[in-house]
């Protein structure tokens, strides 16, 4: 959609992006009663695999983390969980620099672009994984606040 006036046009897209989150996370937060997920919503592990996941399908890792804490708002997930799940959507993050490569470069991402995509892919799985232990020790720390 072109307004003419790329600032207008730049606002406009930030407004409709802003009221589409708020419409999401109302929606996340109404979904309620998750009972039947609860094994997997209670383990931290099962929620780091699904923050990949979600992301990767989504490729946005700020709806997954939008989701995520709508979700913990509604109290549908503990915040330990909720951790694991960003942690795994910091890594599920990586998948859009690897399908980038992919389509640049017709095929294995090659040179540079490779080296990029294992950059980023590397120091984010480092961090999560050298994290993930430890969920619950931050969520202790930040029920402090």
């Amino acid at each position: 959609m072109e307004l003419g006036n790329p600032v207008l046009t730049t606002l406009v897209g930030l407004v409709v992006f802003y009221i589409g989150l708020k419409m999401f996370s109302g929606g996340m937060k109404q979904m309620g009663n998750l009972d039947h997920l609860s094994y997997f919503i209670h383990n931290p592990y099962w929620m780091f695999l699904g923050g990949i996941v979600m992301t990767i399908l989504w490729q946005s890792s700020s709806l997954s983390t939008t989701a995520i804490i709508a979700l913990v708002a509604s109290g549908a997930v503990p915040l330990p969980a909720a951790i694991a799940a960003v942690l795994g959507a910091n890594i599920g993050t990586t998948g859009t620099i690897w399908i980038a490569g992919f389509l640049v470069s017709d095929g294995m991402p090659k040179g540079d672009t490779l080296r990029i995509a294992i950059a980023h892919t590397g120091a984010n799985l480092f961090m999560s994984i050298s994290l993930l232990p430890f969920v619950h020790h931050i969520a202790r720390f930040l029920t402090k606040y």
